[in-house]
Protein backbone atom coordinates (compact mmCIF):
# COMPACT_ATOMS: atom_id res chain seq x y z
CA UNK A 1 0.00 0.00 0.00
CA UNK A 2 1.10 3.53 -0.32
CA UNK A 3 3.21 4.65 2.33
CA UNK A 4 0.92 8.10 2.22
CA UNK A 5 -2.00 6.33 4.07
CA UNK A 6 0.43 5.56 7.06
CA UNK A 7 1.76 9.01 7.33
CA UNK A 8 -2.46 10.17 7.01
CA UNK A 9 -2.88 7.63 10.10
CA UNK A 10 0.05 8.87 12.39
CA UNK A 11 -1.29 12.73 11.18
CA UNK A 12 2.06 13.92 9.99
CA UNK A 13 0.15 14.07 6.40
CA UNK A 14 -1.93 16.94 7.60
CA UNK A 15 1.50 18.30 9.16
CA UNK A 16 3.34 18.40 5.93
CA UNK A 17 0.47 19.62 4.36
CA UNK A 18 -0.10 22.85 6.65
CA UNK A 19 4.12 23.30 6.63
CA UNK A 20 3.41 23.42 2.56
CA UNK A 21 0.66 25.85 2.94
CA UNK A 22 2.15 28.39 5.45
CA UNK A 23 4.94 28.36 2.17
CA UNK A 24 2.73 30.11 0.09
CA UNK A 25 2.84 33.20 2.26
CA UNK A 26 5.75 34.21 1.10
CA UNK A 27 6.12 31.54 -1.55
CA UNK A 28 9.54 29.65 -1.74
CA UNK A 29 7.97 26.27 -3.07
CA UNK A 30 10.13 26.13 -5.70
CA UNK A 31 13.52 27.77 -6.62
CA UNK A 32 12.17 30.38 -8.12
CA UNK A 33 11.36 31.87 -4.12
CA UNK A 34 9.20 34.61 -5.57
CA UNK A 35 8.32 35.47 -1.97
CA UNK A 36 4.53 36.67 -3.39
CA UNK A 37 1.62 36.14 -1.05
CA UNK A 38 -0.42 33.21 -2.64
CA UNK A 39 -2.65 32.79 0.33
CA UNK A 40 -3.89 36.52 -0.49
CA UNK A 41 -4.11 35.57 -4.40
CA UNK A 42 -0.44 37.45 -5.29
CA UNK A 43 1.05 35.19 -8.00
CA UNK A 44 4.41 35.00 -9.08
CA UNK A 45 6.52 33.57 -12.04
CA UNK A 46 3.82 30.61 -12.46
CA UNK A 47 0.66 32.69 -12.82
CA UNK A 48 -1.11 30.62 -9.77
CA UNK A 49 -2.52 31.98 -6.41
CA UNK A 50 -4.49 30.51 -3.36
CA UNK A 51 -5.76 27.46 -5.34
CA UNK A 52 -4.79 25.21 -7.77
CA UNK A 53 -6.63 25.69 -11.09
CA UNK A 54 -6.80 22.20 -12.99
CA UNK A 55 -7.09 22.39 -16.71
CA UNK A 56 -8.28 18.76 -17.32
CA UNK A 57 -8.47 15.64 -15.39
CA UNK A 58 -8.98 11.73 -16.90
CA UNK A 59 -7.86 8.71 -17.41
CA UNK A 60 -4.48 9.15 -20.02
CA UNK A 61 -3.48 6.54 -22.63
CA UNK A 62 -0.37 8.51 -23.55
CA UNK A 63 1.52 7.74 -20.69
CA UNK A 64 5.01 5.42 -20.10
CA UNK A 65 3.80 1.49 -20.88
CA UNK A 66 4.47 1.21 -16.68
CA UNK A 67 1.98 4.06 -15.89
CA UNK A 68 -0.77 3.48 -18.38
CA UNK A 69 -1.31 -0.73 -17.81
CA UNK A 70 -4.90 -1.42 -19.16
CA UNK A 71 -6.52 1.07 -17.49
CA UNK A 72 -4.90 4.43 -17.58
CA UNK A 73 -2.89 6.97 -15.87
CA UNK A 74 -5.31 8.96 -13.65
CA UNK A 75 -4.18 12.77 -14.96
CA UNK A 76 -4.87 15.96 -13.51
CA UNK A 77 -3.40 18.83 -15.66
CA UNK A 78 -2.57 21.95 -13.32
CA UNK A 79 -2.75 25.33 -14.90
CA UNK A 80 0.50 27.24 -14.82
CA UNK A 81 3.89 26.50 -14.73
CA UNK A 82 7.39 27.26 -12.34
CA UNK A 83 9.57 26.98 -15.74
CA UNK A 84 7.35 28.42 -18.89
CA UNK A 85 9.51 27.45 -21.41
CA UNK A 86 9.32 29.03 -24.64
CA UNK A 87 8.76 26.10 -26.62
CA UNK A 88 6.25 24.43 -24.28
CA UNK A 89 4.04 21.86 -26.20
CA UNK A 90 1.54 22.43 -23.51
CA UNK A 91 1.47 25.98 -23.69
CA UNK A 92 -2.15 27.08 -23.56
CA UNK A 93 -2.39 25.44 -20.17
CA UNK A 94 1.33 26.68 -18.77
CA UNK A 95 1.41 30.02 -19.99
CA UNK A 96 -2.13 31.02 -19.50
CA UNK A 97 -3.76 30.40 -16.08
CA UNK A 98 -6.94 28.63 -17.46
CA UNK A 99 -9.11 26.09 -15.78
CA UNK A 100 -11.25 26.63 -12.80
CA UNK A 101 -9.95 26.86 -8.83
CA UNK A 102 -10.23 23.93 -6.97
CA UNK A 103 -10.28 23.57 -3.03
CA UNK A 104 -9.07 20.90 -1.28
CA UNK A 105 -12.35 19.05 -1.38
CA UNK A 106 -12.56 19.91 -4.92
CA UNK A 107 -9.56 17.85 -6.02
CA UNK A 108 -9.72 14.95 -3.38
CA UNK A 109 -12.86 14.30 -5.30
CA UNK A 110 -11.10 14.85 -8.59
CA UNK A 111 -8.99 11.84 -7.06
CA UNK A 112 -11.09 9.35 -5.82
CA UNK A 113 -13.00 10.28 -9.68
CA UNK A 114 -10.37 9.13 -11.51
CA UNK A 115 -9.51 5.85 -9.12
CA UNK A 116 -13.13 5.07 -9.05
CA UNK A 117 -12.68 4.81 -13.04
CA UNK A 118 -9.85 2.34 -12.35
CA UNK A 119 -6.69 3.97 -12.99
CA UNK A 120 -3.73 2.71 -11.81
CA UNK A 121 -2.30 5.85 -10.49
CA UNK A 122 -2.99 9.42 -9.68
CA UNK A 123 -0.66 11.60 -11.55
CA UNK A 124 -0.08 15.25 -10.57
CA UNK A 125 1.32 17.10 -14.25
CA UNK A 126 2.97 19.90 -13.52
CA UNK A 127 2.72 19.94 -10.23
CA UNK A 128 5.82 22.02 -8.29
CA UNK A 129 3.93 25.07 -8.22
CA UNK A 130 0.95 23.84 -6.71
CA UNK A 131 2.48 20.91 -4.03
CA UNK A 132 0.93 22.99 -1.13
CA UNK A 133 -2.45 22.63 -2.63
CA UNK A 134 -1.81 18.71 -3.52
CA UNK A 135 -0.76 17.85 -0.13
CA UNK A 136 -3.53 19.78 1.28
CA UNK A 137 -6.14 17.92 -0.54
CA UNK A 138 -4.60 14.55 0.18
CA UNK A 139 -5.81 13.65 3.44
CA UNK A 140 -9.51 14.73 2.38
CA UNK A 141 -9.22 12.22 -0.57
CA UNK A 142 -7.66 9.47 1.79
CA UNK A 143 -10.67 9.71 3.99
CA UNK A 144 -12.73 9.38 0.73
CA UNK A 145 -10.69 6.29 0.09
CA UNK A 146 -7.72 6.57 -1.88
CA UNK A 147 -5.16 4.39 -2.40
CA UNK A 148 -3.32 4.80 -5.42
CA UNK A 149 -0.07 5.39 -5.87
CA UNK A 150 0.90 9.08 -6.55
CA UNK A 151 3.54 9.99 -9.56
CA UNK A 152 5.17 13.59 -9.45
CA UNK A 153 5.52 14.18 -13.06
CA UNK A 154 7.30 17.12 -13.12
CA UNK A 155 9.61 19.80 -15.06
CA UNK A 156 12.92 18.74 -12.59
CA UNK A 157 13.02 22.61 -11.38
CA UNK A 158 12.68 21.56 -7.75
CA UNK A 159 13.74 22.85 -4.08
CA UNK A 160 14.70 20.45 -1.93
CA UNK A 161 12.56 21.85 0.72
CA UNK A 162 9.42 20.70 -1.08
CA UNK A 163 11.29 17.74 -1.95
CA UNK A 164 11.46 17.31 1.72
CA UNK A 165 7.87 17.73 2.45
CA UNK A 166 6.98 15.35 -0.12
CA UNK A 167 8.99 11.93 1.37
CA UNK A 168 7.00 9.29 2.09
CA UNK A 169 3.95 11.09 -0.01
CA UNK A 170 4.65 10.91 -3.52
CA UNK A 171 5.16 7.15 -4.74
CA UNK A 172 6.65 7.87 -8.15
CA UNK A 173 8.89 10.80 -9.18
CA UNK A 174 8.90 11.55 -12.92
CA UNK A 175 10.88 14.55 -13.65
CA UNK A 176 11.34 15.85 -17.37
CA UNK A 177 15.07 16.77 -17.50
CA UNK A 178 15.66 19.48 -19.68
CA UNK A 179 18.72 21.44 -20.10
CA UNK A 180 22.11 20.34 -19.01
CA UNK A 181 23.80 23.85 -19.37
CA UNK A 182 23.30 26.78 -17.90
CA UNK A 183 23.11 29.13 -21.44
CA UNK A 184 20.52 27.55 -22.63
CA UNK A 185 18.32 27.12 -19.36
CA UNK A 186 18.59 30.97 -19.35
CA UNK A 187 17.72 31.43 -22.80
CA UNK A 188 14.75 29.40 -23.12
CA UNK A 189 13.33 29.54 -19.22
CA UNK A 190 14.98 32.29 -17.57
CA UNK A 191 16.35 29.57 -15.25
CA UNK A 192 19.74 29.48 -15.36
CA UNK A 193 20.54 27.90 -12.49
CA UNK A 194 17.79 24.68 -13.80
CA UNK A 195 20.79 21.99 -14.23
CA UNK A 196 22.00 22.31 -10.89
CA UNK A 197 19.28 22.41 -9.32
CA UNK A 198 17.62 19.56 -11.02
CA UNK A 199 20.81 17.16 -10.40
CA UNK A 200 20.60 17.53 -6.87
CA UNK A 201 16.57 17.13 -6.75
CA UNK A 202 17.22 13.69 -8.96
CA UNK A 203 19.42 12.22 -6.67
CA UNK A 204 16.87 13.21 -3.75
CA UNK A 205 14.24 12.20 -5.57
CA UNK A 206 16.54 8.40 -5.83
CA UNK A 207 17.23 8.49 -2.36
CA UNK A 208 13.39 8.90 -1.43
CA UNK A 209 12.22 6.05 -3.66
CA UNK A 210 14.47 4.28 -5.45
CA UNK A 211 15.02 2.43 -9.29
CA UNK A 212 11.36 2.22 -10.50
CA UNK A 213 9.78 -0.95 -9.33
CA UNK A 214 7.03 -2.58 -11.23
CA UNK A 215 4.10 -5.28 -10.04
CA UNK A 216 3.66 -8.71 -11.39
CA UNK A 217 1.61 -6.96 -13.98
CA UNK A 218 4.14 -4.99 -15.63
CA UNK A 219 2.46 -1.50 -13.43
CA UNK A 220 4.98 1.02 -11.73
CA UNK A 221 4.42 1.38 -8.61
CA UNK A 222 6.92 3.10 -6.88
CA UNK A 223 10.52 4.89 -7.82
CA UNK A 224 12.02 7.28 -10.51
CA UNK A 225 11.02 7.19 -13.91
CA UNK A 226 12.23 9.78 -15.90
CA UNK A 227 11.85 11.66 -19.07
CA UNK A 228 14.11 13.64 -21.76
CA UNK A 229 13.20 15.82 -24.65
CA UNK A 230 15.62 15.43 -27.58
CA UNK A 231 16.18 19.10 -29.15
CA UNK A 232 17.16 20.42 -32.13
CA UNK A 233 21.00 20.95 -32.03
CA UNK A 234 21.26 18.73 -29.02
CA UNK A 235 19.96 21.96 -26.94
CA UNK A 236 18.81 19.66 -24.01
CA UNK A 237 22.28 18.23 -23.83
CA UNK A 238 21.87 14.66 -24.18
CA UNK A 239 24.98 12.97 -23.28
CA UNK A 240 25.93 14.84 -20.45
CA UNK A 241 21.87 13.97 -18.72
CA UNK A 242 22.61 10.12 -19.70
CA UNK A 243 26.19 9.90 -18.73
CA UNK A 244 25.04 11.70 -15.21
CA UNK A 245 22.26 9.57 -14.27
CA UNK A 246 24.31 6.71 -15.00
CA UNK A 247 27.28 8.00 -12.90
CA UNK A 248 25.06 9.61 -10.25
CA UNK A 249 21.94 7.98 -9.83
CA UNK A 250 21.50 4.44 -11.38
CA UNK A 251 22.20 2.66 -14.50
CA UNK A 252 19.44 1.24 -13.36
CA UNK A 253 16.96 4.19 -14.92
CA UNK A 254 13.63 3.70 -16.62
CA UNK A 255 14.26 6.46 -19.07
CA UNK A 256 12.05 7.67 -21.24
CA UNK A 257 13.91 9.19 -24.52
CA UNK A 258 11.51 11.33 -26.46
CA UNK A 259 10.96 12.11 -29.53
CA UNK A 260 8.13 14.48 -30.39
CA UNK A 261 9.73 18.09 -29.95
CA UNK A 262 8.05 20.53 -32.90
CA UNK A 263 7.81 24.43 -32.43
CA UNK A 264 5.05 25.11 -30.04
CA UNK A 265 4.26 28.03 -27.88
CA UNK A 266 6.45 30.85 -28.39
CA UNK A 267 8.89 28.92 -30.09
CA UNK A 268 6.47 28.94 -33.26
CA UNK A 269 4.95 32.17 -32.98
CA UNK A 270 8.28 33.95 -32.74
CA UNK A 271 11.64 34.24 -34.81
CA UNK A 272 13.49 35.16 -32.08
CA UNK A 273 14.53 31.34 -31.27
CA UNK A 274 15.79 30.23 -35.21
CA UNK A 275 17.30 26.63 -34.02
CA UNK A 276 13.83 25.78 -32.49
CA UNK A 277 12.14 26.13 -35.29
CA UNK A 278 11.91 22.58 -36.12
CA UNK A 279 11.14 19.50 -35.44
CA UNK A 280 14.71 16.76 -34.64
CA UNK A 281 15.76 14.58 -37.61
CA UNK A 282 16.40 11.17 -37.38
CA UNK A 283 19.72 11.45 -37.09
CA UNK A 284 19.59 13.50 -33.41
CA UNK A 285 17.07 10.56 -32.16
CA UNK A 286 19.29 8.01 -33.19
CA UNK A 287 22.00 9.76 -31.56
CA UNK A 288 20.44 10.24 -28.22
CA UNK A 289 19.63 6.30 -27.67
CA UNK A 290 23.50 6.13 -28.65
CA UNK A 291 24.40 8.19 -26.07
CA UNK A 292 21.99 6.36 -23.46
CA UNK A 293 23.71 2.66 -24.64
CA UNK A 294 26.78 4.38 -24.59
CA UNK A 295 26.27 5.39 -21.12
CA UNK A 296 25.03 2.24 -19.42
CA UNK A 297 21.35 3.27 -19.26
CA UNK A 298 19.74 0.26 -20.37
CA UNK A 299 16.05 0.53 -19.17
CA UNK A 300 14.33 2.30 -22.02
CA UNK A 301 11.06 3.00 -22.29
CA UNK A 302 9.55 0.86 -24.81
CA UNK A 303 8.25 2.52 -27.72
CA UNK A 304 9.57 0.86 -30.83
CA UNK A 305 6.25 0.93 -33.03
CA UNK A 306 6.08 4.73 -32.22
CA UNK A 307 10.06 5.11 -33.08
CA UNK A 308 9.78 3.68 -36.05
CA UNK A 309 6.63 5.33 -37.39
CA UNK A 310 8.98 8.79 -36.48
CA UNK A 311 11.56 7.42 -38.55
CA UNK A 312 9.20 6.57 -41.62
CA UNK A 313 7.88 9.93 -41.37
CA UNK A 314 10.71 11.93 -41.56
CA UNK A 315 11.71 9.11 -44.37
CA UNK A 316 8.25 10.15 -46.37
CA UNK A 317 8.64 13.77 -45.46
CA UNK A 318 5.36 13.38 -43.85
CA UNK A 319 4.19 16.39 -41.48
CA UNK A 320 5.60 15.02 -37.60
Amino acid sequence: MPRYLALHESGELAKRAQEAVNRLAECSLCPRECGVDRLQGETGHCLIGRFARVSSYAPHFGEEAPLVGNNGSGTLFFSGCNLLCVFCQNHDISHLPDGPERTPEQLARIMISLQESGCHNINFVTPTHVTAQILEALPHAVEMGLSLPLVYNCGGYESLETLALLDGIVDIFMPDIKFSASEPSQTYCRAKDYPERTRVALKEMFRQVGDLHLDDRGIAVSGLLVRHLVMPEDQAGTHDWMGFLAQEISPGTYVNIMDQYRPCGRAAASSQWPELNRAITPEEYQAALAAAKEAGITRLDNRGDRQALFLLKHLLDWDT
